[in-house]
């Protein structure tokens, strides 16, 4: 326990500091100072602080920020429903959710509830595994641009890429906040392919099924 001149000084340190913002120098007249000790581990602490703060994407704060919110929904609050989706507040968010929300919009957004989160998750899986980019958006636009290597039609398929169904994009959107926000991904069991029943690529003979939602196949890459 540091008596009350110990706290003053201790006080007066941690006030200096706030107003400085950087370390002072330890000297040897100092070093026995229980509050210029405590002052300077306090520095030292902070500065590595700010450092690995600013080192931090504007988009992951964004989204620490939301998964702390009481809007957010639990994960053992998922209902795969429309009308549970509707009650939930209108979603918004950064690059990444962006990503993800367009991907379900174009690729699933005339399928089920289920089915869209499903496509959610496959996204999720590929961005969890090595063998892909680690990020939705490079995810999503991997082979963009080469022929017959992108990886979702719609970045490909020279279509302008409009929305205009509001509703859907909505609904997309709070499917894609709620995964990002770390709703459970047990749909597909750890798929990162699909496709629909009305084409069998060569790929679907090789991996295993792993789960049928809707009109989509779902399958998980073998190492």
């Amino acid at each position: 326990m540091f008596s009350r001149l110990g706290k003053a000084a201790v006080s007066a340190a941690l006030l200096g500091l706030c107003a400085s913002g950087a370390p002072a120098d330890m000297t040897a007249s100092s070093a026995s100072d229980p509050a210029a000790v405590l002052y300077y581990d306090l520095s030292t602490f902070l500065r590595g602080e700010r450092e690995a703060l600013a080192s931090v994407s504007p988009d992951h704060v964004e989204d620490l920020a939301r998964a702390d919110s009481p809007e957010a929904a639990a994960p053992s609050q998922i209902r795969y429903d429309r009308a549970w989706l509707a009650g939930l507040p209108e979603a918004s968010g950064g690059k990444q959710w962006e990503c993800l929300a367009e991907a379900l919009y174009f690729e699933a957004r005339g399928e089920s509830v289920k089915g869209q989160f499903a496509v959610a998750e496959v996204i999720l899986n590929r961005v969890a595994s090595k063998s892909y980019p680690d990020t939705v958006c490079g995810v999503v636009n991997q082979g963009t641009g080469r022929k017959y290597a992108c990886q979702f039609t719609y970045t490909c398929d020279g279509l302008p890429e409009t929305i205009n169904e509001p509703r859907a994009w909505r609904r997309v959107g709070k499917i894609a906040r709620l995964m990002l926000d770390g709703a459970p991904r047990h749909l597909t069991a750890g798929a990162t392919h699909y496709h629909t029943k009305a084409v069998r690529p060569s790929w679907a003979r090789s991996f295993p099924r792993t789960a049928t939602i809707g009109v989509h196949h779902f399958y998980r890459q073998t190492r």
